[in-house]
């Protein structure tokens, strides 16, 4: 009922996305910045004081022309690789394994980066419209993963057409709000903001402007452009053609971002909007009470921009996975992250997601702010990148013929007779997205991104480590040469018994179906219980097999049996050692803790053991085998497995 029928894997291509739904999808990260870009301008101004508030408008037409460039960029890394993969495969195929895992890194910290700082930022905007709800924003952002996490454990197809609607209910909001602001400001209509509240904290002396807080200023507006490269990063989710409707949903986000942040910048200004650490109303806020007044459009203003800030989190929740997938196919995290769920989802990669983030909106308790100095940081690293290995890969197009086509890793290249003109674009894109990534990270250096500064080497670190344990694996399971011979060897059998009861016998039968010799032994953990053990085995078993008493002094169950079976293991050098253990089963999990559960710490403790194999023979309380003897008294069959 939560998480719907399962999917069969002919299924996948029927899981893809239309435009429209892939604007959904991938477009709410990057549109969600609205709601936080201009705020985190005006707040670094406000440092030198209201009155240069106004220098956001140049401000933000200028990171607008960076999402120009960026777009024309992207569109150009969409053909380019219609696998996607964005970032990590672009570097990969042009710079090389070192950056191409930076980039990932870089990516996947900003794909769970997004999911905190969008949550937590759509929690702020209901404090904004419900001041009560501020002590329990962080509450309120954990539930808000958890619905999150279940709704995208669905399927992409299902989590797309949930989040559409929220989605267009937002760009219909804002256009609305910007019509009628900008109505307003031409009849002359347009009030300015009251009723602001402020948090009461110490008084901050006012900083002098300088280049450093207009570069810093510049960084934190930069944020809006997050979310760029996503659609280049999912465009196997785009049904086909591909490329062609991941480059027109692409455009289309673009439009829509550009105009609704430098149109809200705008209106900000006008209204005077009023920002700082102490004040708990957002601008968005402030410029839809001030327009809408505080009726119904404010609040469906403010509804629409809570719930497209928490539909952000999708767009990581849609990338993440697939980039962590495609790491893991390259050997570079664990292999578990490639498989797809139930729902034909990388369930692995989704759960991984969730618990990251909850974990930084706690430890951060739920502060846009405070998330954003980590945020940026490496979504501009994938950033540049990306546009400088599209520049590598250009310079490699213009030396082939007309005509001439290679393919690598899947992507075709051929010659373009535009390389040099699309050289250029991603050549800005790279220099510009560079100077930011720069200036956030020495700006914003003590404020937190020192953070990501030490992350993400530490992450390519821990990649390289992974994938060269899966290339160790592979080079020592393929050394044909070490290969055992195929033959028979020698097998040597043993059955643990803990006591003589239903399980036993069942346990025995299985030993004598295989039609070798055996052995019983028995740990004598309580020298009282092993010396019943024995008078039972007389009575009940008798000749059958010769039961093997080990005594154990430090009431250890695995020691005793380790040792046993390494002086075995010397005495058939050649041969296996094969241990069978009995293993009650419970109707339930809460049942079964209240079982010593044996089998599984001894197959744990003897897998160290080479030339031995572990056989666990599971006995269903209630389903006793035919013939096997009934225990002597109840409490006779209360055994330790």
């Amino acid at each position: 009922m939560m998480f719907g029928p399962p999917l069969r894997t002919a299924d996948i291509p029927h899981q893809t996305l239309s435009k429209k739904v892939g604007l959904a999808v991938f477009a709410s990260d990057n549109l969600s910045s609205v709601a936080y870009a201009t705020e985190e301008i005006l707040i670094v101004l406000s440092l030198a004081g209201a009155a240069y508030f106004y220098l956001s408008i140049p401000i933000s037409i200028i990171i607008a022309t960076m999402l120009v460039i960026l777009t024309i960029s992207y569109r150009q890394t969409i053909y380019a690789y219609p696998g996607g993969g964005g970032a990590y495969i672009v570097a990969r195929d042009n710079l090389g394994e070192a950056p191409a895992q930076t980039a990932g890194a870089a990516l996947l910290t900003d794909y769970i980066l997004t999911v905190a700082v969008s949550i937590s930022s759509g929690v702020a905007q209901m404090a904004s419209a419900f001041p009560a709800l501020y002590p329990w924003r962080v509450e309120i952002a954990l539930g808000m993963i958890a619905i999150m996490t279940i709704v995208n454990l669905r399927g992409v197809k299902e989590s797309g057409r949930v989040f559409a609607i929220p989605t267009y209910f937002f760009i219909v909001m804002m256009f609305l709000t910007l019509g009628m602001g900008f109505i307003q400001l031409a009849t002359g209509t347009l009030g300015t903001v009251t009723g602001v509240e402020r948090v009461a904290g110490e008084e901050h002396a006012l900083q002098a402007l300088t280049i450093l807080l207009l570069l810093r200023a510049f960084a934190s507006g930069s944020t809006a452009v997050t979310g760029v490269e996503a659609i280049s990063n999912g465009i196997t989710a785009f049904k086909e053609p591909r490329s062609k409707n991941a480059a027109q949903t692409l455009l289309v986000m673009a439009a829509i971002l550009g105009t609704t942040f430098v149109g809200i910048t705008l209106l900000a200004n006008h209204i005077h909007v009023v920002v700082g650490e102490d004040v708990t109303e957002t601008v968005i806020s402030q410029v839809a009470r001030t327009i809408h007044g505080e009726g119904l459009l404010y609040l469906l203003t403010v509804l629409a921009t809570t719930v497209i800030l928490i539909m952000a989190a999708n767009t990581s929740y849609a990338d993440f996975p697939r980039l962590a997938a495609l790491h893991a196919g390259d050997g570079f995290l664990p292999k578990q992250l490639t498989f797809r769920g139930r729902r034909l989802v990388f369930s692995w990669g989704i759960l991984t997601l969730a618990a990251v983030a909850a974990l930084l909106i706690i430890l951060f308790n739920a502060e846009t702010t405070r998330l954003i100095p980590l945020y940026a940081i490496g979504v501009f690293l994938s950033f540049t990148l990306s546009q400088s290995g599209m520049v590598v890969r250009w310079q490699k197009v213009g030396k082939m013929k007309p005509g001439e086509e290679i393919e690598v890793h899947g992507s075709v290249m051929r010659y373009d007779p535009q390389w040099r003109g699309k050289r250029i674009v991603n050549a800005i894109g790279a220099l510009m997205t560079g100077i930011v990534m720069i200036v956030f990270a020495v700006s914003k250096f003590a404020d937190g991104a020192w953070i990501v500064v030490l992350l993400v080497p530490a992450l390519v670190f821990v990649f390289f480590r992974i994938h060269h344990h899966y290339k160790h694996v592979a080079a020592v399971l393929a050394q044909g040469s070490r290969w055992p011979n195929i033959r028979p060897r020698p097998v040597k059998t043993l059955v643990l018994v803990d006591d003589v009861h239903s399980g036993t016998i069942n346990t025995i039968n299985f030993a004598k179906s295989l039609g070798v010799p055996w052995t019983a032994v028995h740990v004598a953990i309580d020298p009282e219980k092993a010396e019943r053990t024995r008078r039972k085995w007389r009575e009940r078993i008798g000749d059958e097999a010769y039961l093997t008493v080990l005594p154990s002094p430090y009431r250890n169950l695995v020691d005793p049996v380790h040792e046993y079976i390494e002086q075995l293991l010397e005495e058939l050098p050649k041969g296996y050692i094969h241990v069978i253990v009995g293993h009650l089963v419970m109707d339930n999990l809460l049942e079964q803790a209240l079982h010593q559960n044996a089998a599984v710490s001894l197959n744990l403790a003897l897998q160290d053991l080479q030339r031995v194999a572990v056989t666990t023979v599971p006995h269903q309380l209630g389903q006793r085998e035919n013939g096997a003897a009934p225990a002597e008294h109840p409490a006779a069959a209360t055994p330790a497995e």
